[in-house]
């Protein structure tokens, strides 16, 4: 049977690209359906601040007539000046267990970055690496937690038989949170707070907007140079932390800084997916009631953001910011996630595995030549 590709462009077909999900899922215990409305305003230029700076082409697969898979094509003006390349990423992956739809939609997104001049696809990026990124490699019997994928295992296969390449993988670490630190680590870390030139404290909600003006210097400060990261707007900044308010916890965000200046940032939110997966992705009237009911049980958290300015790496800053928010994190969470981390960044994933954290997921980032 014939499989048809075509280009969203009709209200329908965009709501054929976000339903898609619920068929491919119904099966997977561990899946946390999203928000119907938040991915609509996600791939949508005018609503979502990403597509200021970049392009895309959503498509929906259709084989007998029933859509079965969608891809969105995707080019970062941001990205390529950052990072001094052409890159092309596909986001938004989704098909059922037939390679020849995996085929069909990775020529699609591959041939719209032809088009574009790119120089290599590479994802999955849903839209960018400050959202959704990579694809599940392990950990598929558990949830996933707040901004992290989930998807089956046949999507890894899919990719490396059209001829994909693993171009980076990225940690998850499991953290139980009342079990604290081990004792030695505790009493360096004890020492360190009372000869600390660094002061910490909380996101203040009665001055909100002026310390979120402040978490934006450092977030884009402090990852400027690591692979693949490209800085947010301030618009883009904007509307992720006002999609967060309404359930983020303001004794979990934490600010340093030291002489009155910010120096580092360390941001854990309440894992939301234990909420989201009771609403089948619609907010309505009954879901904000139970959404505002099962807010106040969540049992777990994400590391979603710790790193300092450049020039406060070495001071032992980040340790510090991990340090204290596990400790406001104990008595009201169960346990923690951190990360994601790069593979390869050695000095955060010691610390978080010598604080007690276990490598429980791995996410994978596919890269090909065009």
């Amino acid at each position: 049977m014939a499989i048809d590709i075509a280009i969203v462009g009709t209200k329908q077909e965009l709501r054929e690209f976000i339903d898609l999900p619920w068929k491919i899922y119904k099966e997977y215990p561990h899946w946390v359906p999203p928000l119907k409305q938040e991915i609509a305003k996600m791939v949508t230029p005018g609503k979502y601040p990403f597509w200021n700076h970049a392009a895309r082409e959503l498509y929906v697969a259709r084989k007998n007539g029933s859509v079965v898979g969608r891809v969105a094509a995707i080019r970062d003006d941001h990205h390529d000046k950052i990072h001094e390349e052409k890159a092309g990423f596909f986001g938004f992956f989704e098909c059922t267990e037939d390679y020849e739809v995996a085929k069909a939609l990775f020529d699609a997104a591959r041939s719209w970055c032809l088009g574009k001049r790119c120089q290599f696809l590479r994802g999955p990026a849903s839209p960018s690496s400050n959202d959704e990124y990579g694809f599940l490699l392990e950990g598929f019997d558990k949830d996933p937690t707040v901004m992290m994928p989930y998807n089956p295992e046949y999507y890894l296969r899919f990719s490396e038989q059209y001829g994909f390449t693993k171009v980076k993988d990225l940690y998850a670490l499991f953290k139980i949170i009342k079990t604290g630190v081990p004792a030695r680590i505790d009493k360096i870390m004890q020492r360190a707070k009372k000869s600390s030139p660094f002061k910490l404290r909380t996101i203040d909600p009665k001055n909100f907007k002026r310390d979120v003006a402040i978490i934006k210097s450092v977030y884009n400060g402090a990852w400027e140079k690591n692979w693949g990261f490209v800085p947010m707007t301030s618009e883009e900044m904007d509307l992720s932390t006002e999609s967060m308010k309404p359930f983020y916890d303001p004794k979990l965000i934490m600010i340093a800084e030291i002489d009155g200046k910010p120096a580092g940032i360390a941001l854990t939110v309440p894992n939301i997916n234990e909420v989201l997966k009771k609403l089948n992705g619609r907010m309505s009237l009954a879901g904000i009631i139970k959404f505002l009911w099962y807010k106040r049980k969540i049992k777990s958290c994400r590391t979603l953001v710790g790193g300092c300015l450049p020039e406060f790496r070495k001071t032992g800053l980040i340790a510090e910011l991990f340090y204290e928010s596990l400790l406001r994190a104990s008595g009201k969470y169960e346990w923690c996630e951190l990360g994601w981390n790069l593979e390869d960044n050695d000095l955060i994933n010691r610390f978080d595995m010598e604080i007690g954290g276990e490598i429980y997921k791995k996410y994978r980032l596919y890269q090909i030549p065009l």
